[in-house]
């Protein structure tokens, strides 16, 4: 098998274990095979990277590389390039690959690629499966089989072109936006990019649009500040502060390669990727007129559900990943897709998770509703009935994966909840329906983790259920 396998996200390892110029030249070297063997080598791929520690050395390695195999290779030359720059860039320029050299959200010590397809979508399993199987092959040759040339020498050469469409990704996001309405409203924004690669986007689209706008942490830091580089409640306690401190009306939080979000109130409440999403196809339906479905995946909440249905529309659940979300959007023509890890997107734009075009339009939200943004969540939760979120993450002993993998998958094995048990669905992990929610159970495409998220009417039944849950496996 190669060390190389494609999780929910992409390929993430440890740098220097399997994080090695060996290990991205032979991806690249792979994917290039592909390339050639599509005939499409003359439209070629673009390579973008974020802050990490060996992101831009690691960006030239690959672009070695398929310089060296004959495929038409761009790098986007840029200080801060978020990855939806990178997919937005496939898009615009109807290539039929991109790449980013991010880990994205994991912490620092690791690295990793995402593959974007035709249209700037991220790969889906077949092509990753191909990459993969072509990988194998490309092992047993040896590093020798795969070509590559000097960086500096290609680009002299024309064969690397450096490029940085940074003003047409920010004027795409511009026109979506209604920047006068933001300009009325005279907003005071905070923004944390977690050390990562928002602050020159966001800070481009939010003062064009005469927002008043705060950063912090901001600085280059490939340790992220000793935090992991994503927006959750418990890595954003300097931005409650800074919210409620400096009476802002919004503070933006977005992970390492800016395509998750993280969004703290006027009040300095933290607001679950879950209740952003809830309150952004609200605000799609109702205040900007769209018609539409939404897609989410399998351990989002399910208050969705309930909105599409009060506005006479349809909500699809899919496996986690984005790359099933960005399928059935495109299939269903959804308005918005998005998980409860922090990724969404929006029709119109591109195919995968955008944190800079999401915060874009929950500022708008702000400035059209003339609400703040406290207020416009007990708008819609008032209108339904409660759902409440208990997510927990549980590290084991890599040897117990096959077992738990054998009880839950193999054996269907449940433990005797509390809770009134009405289906369950092996689709992705083990997901059990309740009579008014659900717990699922699933590994981590990314860390090695199990997950076990679980939505109730009330936070203390929530959290029950994940107890059970975890005394059942032994975790």
């Amino acid at each position: 098998m190669a060390r190389i396998n494609f999780g929910t996200g992409g390929w993430r390892a440890i740098i220097g274990d399997e994080f090695t110029r060996a290990n991205v030249r032979l991806l690249a070297g792979a994917l290039a095979d592909r390339i050639k063997e599509e005939g499409v080598a003359e439209r070629g791929i673009v390579i973008g990277y974020d802050r990490r520690f060996l992101s831009d050395v690691a960006a030239h390695w690959a672009a070695e590389v398929f310089a060296g195999e004959g495929i038409a290779t761009q790098v986007i030359k840029v200080a801060q390039a978020p990855t939806p720059m990178i997919m937005w860039t496939v898009k615009d320029q109807k290539l039929p690959y991109g790449m980013a050299i991010t880990a994205s959200h994991n912490p620092a010590l690791y690295n990793g690629i995402k593959v974007f397809t035709e249209g700037g979508k991220d790969a889906d399993e077949p092509v990753t499966k191909d990459v993969e199987r072509r990988m194998e092959k490309l092992e047993a040759y040896g590093e020798d089989r795969i070509g590559h040339v000097d960086y500096d020498k290609a680009v002299a050469a024309g064969r690397i072109v450096e490029i940085n469409p940074f003003n047409g990704y920010i004027d795409s996001i511009i026109a979506q936006v209604d920047m006068e309405a933001i300009k009325a409203a005279g907003l005071k924004i905070a923004l944390d990019p977690m050390y990562g690669v928002s602050k020159t986007s966001l800070q481009t689209i939010l003062m064009t649009a005469r927002a008043d706008l705060e950063v912090i942490h901001d600085r280059h830091d490939t340790l992220f500040g000793g935090r992991m580089p994503s927006p959750t409640s418990a890595t954003l306690d300097a931005l409650k502060r800074y919210v409620v401190d400096n009476k802002c009306d919004l503070g933006i939080a977005t992970d390492g390669d800016a395509d998750r979000i993280g969004i703290i109130d006027d009040k300095g409440n933290f607001l679950h990727p879950n209740q952003l999403l809830v309150i952004l196809y609200y605000y799609l339906l109702k205040y900007k007129g769209w018609k539409g479905p939404v897609v989410r995946n399998v351990a989002t909440t399910s208050l969705l559900d309930d909105v599409a249905e009060r506005f006479g529309e349809q909500s699809y659940e899919v496996p986690v990943g984005f790359k099933w979300i960005s399928g059935k959007m495109l299939e269903t023509d959804a308005i918005i897709g998005g998980e409860s890890s922090g990724g969404l997107t929006v029709r119109g734009h591109i195919a995968g998770k955008d944190g800079i075009y999401a915060a874009a339009l929950l500022v708008e939200m702000i400035a059209v509703v003339g609400k703040s943004m406290s207020e416009i969540y007990d708008e819609i939760t008032g209108q339904f009935d409660p759902h409440y979120m208990a997510e927990t993450d549980f590290k084991f002993d890599p040897a117990r994966k096959p077992e738990i993998l054998n009880t839950l998958m193999v054996e269907k094995k449940l433990p005797d909840f509390t809770e009134n048990v009405v289906d369950t669905s092996y689709r992705d992990g083990c997901k059990v329906y309740f009579e008014d929610g659900w717990i699922i159970a699933r590994f981590s495409g990314t860390e090695p983790l199990l997950r076990i998220f679980c939505e109730l009417p009330t936070q203390e039944r929530a959290e029950a259920a994940c107890e059970e849950f975890r005394q059942f496996l032994g975790l």
